[in-house]
């Protein structure tokens, strides 16, 4: 029989009156294939000694040392440089019974869709008697830590999700919990006591709970979208009222969330994105409105936050009017459908407060085009004709579908070349108009685009062509509307 090896990850901070009867507890497995990682984290009292002395004496004890930085921080290094298989964290002020680690690798091993294995547990120091925990659920773990740090897992399921989240001071095992079992996964509770927890005073937990304020916020910052699903919005500071609180604040702040059903597995993404625009993602423009790139499940997505209108449009967007966001979805969708190249839509998001529209927000697909337009003049493009035609050809075939883009600008025209040939996408929609368009009024649709007279002509005379037009008008018409720009 094969016994996987566990890596038992121990950090130290001034833990010297506690440190031998942990280590004497895991130290008395019997599970026959464990190594001890200690982590000395700066502690300034006679644990590092203690910890040695162990070290000197089994070699299956790997000592290291580092300069204060918390337990998050302490676990993640000491797992980093673990060999296990399975990974179980015990504190350094806590025991666990001989065979705690030979119940829960068995637990691990005979059903892979279990991630955590917890004992139950029994009070020492100073209070007594088993530690009673409900079953476990999602939805009261989006409530409440119900698994101690002391639980067996996947080393896979720590690298998987990142490690320990070292932003966070308190709590930070419950946090931890949720990134790993948030999307699913069995957890198993051992029948028997397996877990000795130390309550006394002064201690980590205790400490902990005067810190809710900033536990509720990270936990916010890094699972919006669990909380969304799992409690209707946000975790609150009073935890148990979160559904109840989240409810009357939707009735006063309605949002309006739509998802493409090609992108059903994002709705939770989308319907958070009113708290979470700010803490994530990387910002890729930033004036009046603001594009930030988002990596879901390896996908990688644009989302435009909008500005909030002014008073009379806030008024307007949320009774007569389609929203910005709403429209950009709209007619991306509508581009596509008529084989118009331009980022795949996935949805929006809006949130209004009583009778006044708020922010708003269109997520798409990041468009495969490195290019914009402006690069013509910045970069040399051996293919330039064959691209400047193929935006001409782009150009008719809105003209052609009735479609005439409002702000058709150098920075909203992209594009990239192909084995194939060049591929024209067009973003930035909310300003569209739809009616039949003339030669006149798309020829005047090139004004805003910085052109040689060279370049005009080769538009003009593939835009002509497109749409049956006479190429020494359309050519005529181009300059004489750029000049007046």
């Amino acid at each position: 029989m094969e016994y996987r090896l566990v890596s038992v990850i121990i950090p130290i901070y001034n833990m010297a009156k506690y440190l031998c009867e942990t280590l004497d507890s895991v130290l008395a497995s019997d599970y026959p294939n464990f190594e001890v990682i200690l982590m000395n984290d700066g502690s300034t009292d006679n644990s590092l000694n203690i910890a040695k002395k162990y070290a000197e004496k089994d070699e299956r004890i790997r000592l290291y040392t580092q300069p204060n930085g918390g337990p998050c921080v302490a676990r993640n290094h000491a797992i980093s440089l673990s060999y296990g298989v399975y990974i179980l964290p015990v504190d350094a002020d806590n025991r666990i019974s001989s065979t705690f680690i030979s119940h829960a690798v068995a637990e691990l091993e005979r059903d892979p869709e279990v991630k955590v294995v917890c004992p139950r547990a029994e009070f020492i120091g100073d209070r007594s008697g088993e530690w009673e925990l409900p079953p476990f659920s999602l939805k009261l773990l989006a409530r409440k830590n119900m698994i101690d740090t002391c639980a067996l897992y996947r080393k896979s399921e720590w690298e998987r999700v990142g490690g320990y989240c070292e932003e966070i001071i308190a709590r930070e095992d419950w946090e931890f919990w949720i990134s790993i079992l948030k999307d699913g996964g069995k957890v198993v509770r051992l029948p028997q006591i397996e877990l000795y927890y130390r309550v006394r005073a002064g201690s980590k937990r205790i400490v902990d709970r005067s810190l809710k304020l900033h536990v509720t916020k990270v936990l916010n910052k890094h699972h919006a979208e669990f909380f969304e699903r799992e409690l209707g919005g946000p975790l609150h500071v009073v935890r148990s009222w979160s559904r109840c609180l989240n409810r009357i604040d939707r009735f006063f702040h309605p949002r309006c969330v739509v998802v493409s059903s090609d992108y059903a597995n994002m709705s939770d993404f989308v319907k958070v994105l009113p708290v979470i625009f700010e803490h994530r993602g990387t910002v890729i423009y930033k004036g009046r409105n603001e594009l930030r790139e988002f990596d879901i499940d390896g996908q990688k997505v644009i989302v435009k936050s909008f500005q909030i209108p002014h008073l009379l449009n806030r008024i307007i967007y949320n009774f007569f009017r389609a929203s910005k966001a709403r429209r950009s979805f709209r007619y991306a969708a509508m581009l596509r459908r008529f084989n118009i190249g331009s980022p795949a839509p996935i949805g929006f998001c809006s949130v209004s407060s009583w009778f006044l529209f708020g922010k708003s927000f269109f997520v798409s697909l990041k468009s495969e085009c490195p290019y914009t337009y402006r690069d013509l003049w910045q970069k040399i493009f051996p293919n330039r004709d064959e691209i400047l035609r193929a935006i001409a050809c782009t150009t008719a075939a809105l003209h052609d579908n009735g479609i005439l883009h409002k702000d058709y600008s150098a920075g909203n025209i992209l594009f990239t070349e192909t084995p194939s040939g060049v591929s024209v996408e067009i973003i930035d929609l909310n300003r569209m108009s739809f009616r039949k368009i003339d030669c006149e009024t798309g020829c005047k649709n090139f004004s805003k685009l910085q052109a040689t007279e060279e370049m005009l002509e080769i538009m003009g005379k593939a835009y002509a062509e497109a749409r049956g037009y006479n190429i020494k008008t359309c050519i005529s018409l181009i300059k004489k509307f750029h000049k007046k720009r």
